[in-house]
């Protein structure tokens, strides 16, 4: 509060000033000539502009002005006592109680003025306000404490009698927020009392009193008789005098005038109600951010699938609880025939709106990588499909395939951090094929590039929330994520969880991180064992048949496959050589493959039309190869290749042990 801008409004303000005046030996010109306390003109306003000392006219025709109400008939205990706000007056240094306006002890009780603070209002200093009115008394400038927790017992616990009227039902704990301003009062002081006039006889008058004692223009503003003597009662209406040192003084045989004396003004607002709303708008926050997680966490994978030839592992960390959830995510897909497809992907925005862009994103990469696409084929689907979702969302994406029979990692990037590999010496490179514009944007054709990823190399894959910093360079976060991959080392989630915290992700980051860490294990000893390869090239005709089956039933027993076993895969092996050597053209190739869990065939040849499976007729000669391979097989397919031609591959499940 600025009590500043009131000072000409309070009550006997101009008879302080006057009788301040008095003591100086001159007297102020008054504020205004309407004896009634009328407020005084406007700057860049004459009240008087033709000097007459009469107000002016008011224009004719026009209604005379209402006359403004005076508040002289106001003290400062009426205006203070009437605020709905806690209000408590001290001075001194031991913050000694001057006055306690009606909420103030409605809320905590009546107090014994001119007791010290520190002892009377036990509140204050729970609420730690004692040292900032401290500070208020030394530096004379106001200080503010925001929402502070007071203990509002009722006036029925609180020492001190109960007041009239007071509530009774007041709840115990409230929210305020505190003000100490600096004030000075009028503080009563002993000063010598009034001569008698005979011994006032023949001294000059320097205030403007004759010689003989008889004061000019009757008693003065402040309270004094003619006959020189202050009356008590006079100069405590006249001032401010806190009723505690006014006690002090009263009944003493010395006459009393009045000097500043600092104090501090405590105001309390109840904010009670916008704490608590603040409070409900941060719940009902609370809750969307934790739907929107909610939402995002399902859906990410539940679980990764877990590929043959690699070892993988995803971390998410949503941003910190001031920040809104991100549209980041990840994903594994197996391919079949040994290969795998990794994604990560980033929906620019926030919210739930992101989230749910993320998730038809997703689903759709899942779609398309069935079909066993290359990598920019798949962005290119993707590209439109960003675009008809959400015109005003754009995403970006790496989708990458690991093929463990050429040992590299083929990707197509829309506007995405480059892939970091790692290799078995701990030679960091970064993938550095060009990447097209995010998805959403249109009119560009992506391309697809290739890294080296052997056994005993790993790579990660990334959203910019785990690199990017505000006051720094992105690529400055690139650069540090290399140095914390170079040596890092251990499974890939252990990995994952040593990357987020080597780069100081925590719970407070301001924005969603997801990470997908992929290890190529070189095996030896009994491992190496589980994993064998075997090709076979066909140059065609009549006797590529016999041959791609005498090879698969030796390589087969070779590798101590059980009979069952080894007869469907040397049927299989006929009949996708047979279908190569009717519909596909030369060179081809049968690749036999076994990991820990599975046995792949596959048949490779120089024409791009793919197999489909398709009912045959009774009378039909041909078309039921693919339909056999589809029944006794766990899983097949069929995919072009990157150099032209196409690829068909059957899988069968290994017995468990």
């Amino acid at each position: 509060m600025n009590f500043t801008r009131w000072s000409a409004r309070l009550p006997r303000t101009q008879r302080r000033i006057a009788a301040r005046a008095d003591r100086g030996g001159r007297r102020p010109k008054p504020a205004a000539a309407a004896a009634g306390g009328s407020v005084p003109a406007a700057r860049g306003e004459s009240a008087d502009p033709s000097g007459s000392g009469e107000p002016p006219a008011a224009p004719s025709g026009a209604a005379p002005p209402a006359a403004v109400p005076s508040l002289d008939g106001l003290s400062a205990h009426d205006l203070l006592g009437q605020v709905p706000a806690l209000v408590a007056v001290v001075y001194g240094p031991e913050h000694r109680i001057a006055y306690l306006n009606d909420t103030y002890v409605e809320l905590f009780g009546s107090r014994t003025p001119g007791t010290p603070a520190g002892q009377a209002l036990p509140e204050l200093r729970e609420l730690g306000l004692l040292p900032l009115m401290d500070q208020v008394l030394r530096s004379g400038k106001p200080r503010t404490v925001k929402s502070r927790q007071v203990p509002a017992v009722g006036p029925a616990t609180t020492p001190g009698p109960r007041r009239e009227g007071a509530a009774p039902g007041r709840s115990r704990h409230g929210y305020y927020t505190f003000t100490c301003s600096p004030i000075e009062m009028a503080a009563p002081r002993r000063v010598a009392p009034a001569r008698p006039a005979d011994e006032r006889a023949g001294e000059g008058a320097v205030d403007g009193t004759p010689v003989d004692g008889t004061p000019v223009g009757g008693t003065p503003v402040d309270g004094t008789p003619v006959d020189g003597s202050v009356r008590e009662d006079a100069v405590r209406k006249a001032v401010a005098v806190p009723d505690a040192v006014a006690t002090e003084t009263a009944g003493t045989d010395t006459d009393i005038a009045t000097e500043p004396i600092r104090g501090v003004l405590v105001f309390g607002a109840d904010v009670t109600d916008q704490v608590e709303s603040a409070e409900r708008l941060r719940a009902s926050e609370r809750l969307q951010r934790e739907a929107a997680v909610t939402l995002q966490r399902s859906l990410l994978p539940q679980g990764l699938e877990q590929p043959d030839d690699l070892r993988v592992a995803a971390t998410y960390q949503p941003g910190g609880t001031d920040a809104a959830v991100g549209g980041d995510w990840y994903d594994v897909i197996t391919l079949g025939a040994g290969r795998t497809a990794l994604v990560i992907g980033d929906v620019m925005g926030r919210g739930v709106r992101a989230a749910a862009v993320m998730g038809q994103l997703r689903t759709a990469v899942r779609a398309y990588a069935r079909l066993d696409l290359p990598p920019h084929e798949v962005l290119q689907l993707l590209d439109g499909l960003a675009a008809e979702i959400d015109p005003h969302q754009i995403a970006t994406c790496v989708y990458a395939v690991h093929d463990p029979n050429e040992n590299r990692l083929v990707y197509a990037s829309a506007g995405h951090l480059p892939i970091l590999v790692r290799d078995p010496d701990g030679t960091v490179r970064r993938a550095s094929e060009p990447t097209g514009p995010p998805l959403g944007t249109g009119g560009w054709l992506h391309t697809t590039g290739s890294v080296p990823l052997g056994p005993g190399a790993s790579a990660v894959l990334y959203t910019d929330g785990l690199v990017e910093r505000r006051d720094k360079d992105i690529y400055d976060g690139v650069a540090a994520l290399e140095r914390v991959f170079a040596g890092a080392t251990g499974s890939p989630q252990v990995m994952c969880d040593r990357l987020i915290r080597a780069l100081g992700i925590t719970a407070e980051h301001d924005d969603d991180v997801a990470v997908l860490v992929l290890q190529h294990p070189a095996r030896t000893g009994h491992d190496a064992e589980l994993f064998h390869n075997a090709a076979l090239e066909l140059l065609g005709g009549v006797e590529a048949a016999p041959r791609a089956r005498a090879f698969a039933s030796g390589v087969l027993a070779s590798w101590r496959f059980p009979m069952e076993l080894r007869d469907l895969g040397v049927l299989a092996a006929s009949e996708l050589v047979a279908n190569s050597l009717q519909h596909g053209t030369p060179p081809m190739r049968l690749r036999l493959r076994r990991t820990d869990r599975r046995l792949i065939i596959e048949v490779t040849d120089g024409d791009e039309h793919l197999p489909r499976r398709r009912r045959a007729e009774p009378v039909d000669e041909a078309g039921r190869g693919i339909s056999i391979v589809a029944t006794i097989a766990s899983a097949w397919g069929s995919r072009r290749t990157p150099g032209g031609g196409k690829a068909v591959w059957c899988e069968f499940a290994l017995p468990v042990g």
